[in-house]
């Protein structure tokens, strides 16, 4: 998958194909390229897991499967297993982890940091976001938390002007 998307030509293509659907030949002119070059590298990334394919008659036609990336990127993820009294927090439940870094900030506290990736951070219980803070959130059962970094990958950019009167 990290061959697949080391070309800047197939990142552009992801780009476009995590919009909408296009078949081969729109992608190609989106990106100045020939349709056998389009196709070439569409092949790499359809190999990767990275687009699928859907065939009417002699059409193909393209979409990004982008979650596959973060399937990847989820495996490198650490697990610890701790336990803790029923009626603990996420917090209580973080302190027992090295390399998990909280920062009180006014009258609640953050995770900041973890093994020195600093950032912002939001958990999932059971694979769903909880309606509480994590200092709010008790245990009362086994459950898996998830800390998943908010990353600065930008979904959507907006230039905005100003009219002067």
């Amino acid at each position: 998958m990290f061959k697949a998307i080391s070309s800047r030509t197939r990142r552009e293509m992801l780009k476009i194909l995590s919009k909408k659907q296009m078949h081969v030949s729109g992608i190609s002119r989106e990106l100045g390229i020939s349709t056998p070059v389009a196709s070439k590298h569409l092949k790499i990334l359809e190999s990767a897991g990275l687009v699928e394919k859907t065939v009417f008659g002699r059409s193909h036609v393209f979409k990004a499967r982008i979650e596959k990336i973060y399937e990847v990127l989820d495996e490198m993820g650490d697990t610890a297993e701790i336990e803790v009294s029923k009626g603990a927090n996420v917090l209580d439940a973080l302190r027992q982890v090295a390399g998990v870094e909280l920062q009180k900030m006014g009258e609640r506290e953050f995770v900041t940091s973890i093994d020195g990736d600093e950032g912002y951070y939001v958990y999932e219980v059971n694979g769903k976001l909880p309606d509480v803070s994590m200092d709010r959130f008790k245990f009362d059962r086994d459950v898996t938390v998830e800390l998943k970094k908010i990353l600065h990958v930008r979904k959507k950019k907006l230039n905005v002007k100003v009219k002067l009167a």
